[in-house]
């Protein structure tokens, strides 16, 4: 099982807002182990939070090798042909280490982000699943057609990467199987897990695609090694394959260094 941490640049909690070092917090996660580090998205949140792309820009930027992945993109929130162009730019400047997460946004933050961007928050699920059906080719550089009909390809293309979809309703994990490498859970324990993972394999089959792997994004790892330890080897048993521990507070430092000592304990850990 892998472990990442979401970079320290937003928090739902807009009294504790987590606005830390990007570069430092970077590096440190690779420099203690662990697999990958993660931007959150979003135009007007509930509390103050960084560009996405720019942020994982300067992680890609200061690291060599952990992978940096979108926790998660608002596909929907700006043109597809644009979020492309900054995936496949990702892609070029990071050494094929981008991993990309999308998703539809936390009601929790409210509409008028999108309002802002000029996009219907409504609407956002149906143009989400119109702009995975085009976002590989966008980003491989092939001609893809857009919803209005506009042909175009974007120079230079990239290597597409891996596609997680995030969210915990049904719509979710049929888009996952849809369109997805994977699918992200959100704080999900290991016995939903197990259920939402048989759920998920019969959509993908009938859809004619593999089962997608399964990240949980936020799991209730708490403050006890062995306790945390005991529960990754629970969501190991029931097939998840990463697991992206969330900021507990302002001090980032101390949370990357139980994510890397819980990586350090589990067997198959990333190295």
């Amino acid at each position: 099982m892998d472990i990442g941490v979401i970079l320290p640049t937003s928090t739902p909690d807009p009294a504790q807002p987590t606005l830390g070092d990007v570069r430092a917090s970077a590096r440190f996660a690779e420099q203690a182990g662990l697999e990958s580090v993660w931007s959150t998205d979003h135009l007007v949140a509930s509390a103050p939070i960084l560009d996405s792309t720019v942020t994982l820009a300067t992680a890609a930027a200061v690291t060599d090798r952990i992978r940096i992945g979108y926790g998660v993109l608002l596909l929907a929130l700006r043109p597809t042909a644009w979020a492309a162009k900054q995936i496949s730019s990702l892609q070029h400047v990071s050494g094929d280490r981008l991993m990309v997460g999308i998703g539809t946004g936390n009601p929790a933050h409210g509409d008028i982000g999108w309002r802002a961007a000029g996009a219907s928050f409504a609407d956002r699920g149906h143009a989400t699943d119109a702009a995975l059906r085009v976002l590989p080719d966008l980003i491989a550089g092939r001609v893809a057609t857009l919803p209005d009909g506009t042909e175009v390809a974007i120079s230079p293309g990239s290597t597409v990467p891996p596609l997680l979809v995030a969210g915990d309703g049904p719509r979710a994990r049929r888009r996952a199987a849809e369109f997805a490498d994977a699918w992200m859970a959100i704080a999900a324990t290991p016995e939903q897990i197990e259920t939402n993972a048989r759920e998920l394999r019969d959509l993908a089959a009938g859809f004619g695609r593999p089962a997608p792997s399964i990240t949980v994004v936020a799991p209730p790892l708490g403050t006890d090694l062995d306790k945390a330890t005991d529960l990754a080897a629970r969501y190991a048993e029931a097939g998840v394959q990463r697991l992206v521990a969330a900021p507990t507070g302002s001090d980032w430092r101390s949370g990357y260094e139980f994510a890397a000592e819980l990586n350090a304990a589990i067997p198959g850990r990333s190295v």
